[in-house]
């Protein structure tokens, strides 16, 4: 895994913003159509309005999927993140489909559902960060798996990741933050052919070390991400604050 380290979160998310960009072109060199999986966070704020903007990437080649959702919020929630990649990306960019995970009735047939589209075909190009508990989309420490045979499950939400939704402002108060999710499972997201993750802010500095110098572990779910052959790491000071103390640090 390769890791960038950017002085300001704005320089971050443009560079980060502008290695997908480039990486998405470098397969469409390569192949006809691509398939890209997103995260729904404000850490991704500025990597996707710089992909939002771009006028050198051709949507109508790509099909986006998200990685995570809520169960139970209504659908018209600014919090689901189907609504939040909506706003942010999914409808300012012409794709050639977009598929949205329903956090509906019945949450085990959505799983299925969705594992059926995610599994037609290699996906491409993940675009991800990490939460404060270390989890990558909603596999929280207690319910990662490294060698899960699911693609997309029901997942119960412990409340250091809860809590983080509230620090976030999406929530005001831990009690409105739902208690279960639907997620892509760790084997469903690594098993991108490329992965970009990005990780700002100061509340960051602990998963951040424990994904680059912890042991691979489900207690860090991100760790895993050191194994990935075409993974790469965009961090700002505030995130990397602990690791630039760290001997052979890579910086960009």
């Amino acid at each position: 895994m390769r890791t960038h380290v950017f002085s300001t979160r704005k320089e971050m998310g443009q560079a980060a913003g502008s290695a997908v960009e480039e990486g998405i072109n470098t397969l469409l060199n390569e192949q006809n159509e691509l398939r890209m999986i997103f995260a729904a966070a404000p850490s991704q704020n500025e990597v996707l309005e710089y992909l939002a903007l771009s006028d050198q990437i051709d949507w109508s080649k790509i099909t986006a999927f998200h990685m995570d959702e809520y169960i139970g919020l209504p659908v018209d929630a600014p919090q689901r993140f189907a609504n939040f990649l909506q706003e942010k990306l999914f409808d300012r960019v012409p794709f050639k489909a977009v598929h949205l995970i329903e956090g509906g009735d019945n949450p085990a047939e959505e799983c299925r559902r969705y594992a059926d589209l995610l599994t037609e075909k290699p996906i491409d190009i993940v675009c991800l960060g990490i939460g404060e508990n270390g989890h990558i989309a909603f596999n929280d420490p207690p319910v990662a798996d490294f060698g899960d045979s699911q693609t997309v499950k029901v997942v119960e939400l412990d409340t250091r990741c809860r809590q983080q939704q509230v620090n976030d402002s999406c929530f005001s108060s831990l009690d409105l933050v739902p208690t279960q999710a639907i997620t892509l499972t760790i084997p469903a997201l690594m098993g991108g052919k490329y992965l970009y993750c990005v990780v700002p802010g100061p509340t960051k500095q602990e998963a951040v070390d424990s994904t680059l110098r912890g042991p691979i572990s489900t207690n860090c779910p991100a760790s895993i991400l050191r194994t990935h052959q075409n993974c790469q790491l965009y961090l700002d000071a505030e995130s990397a604050r602990t690791e630039q103390q760290q001997e052979g640090f890579l910086k960009s």
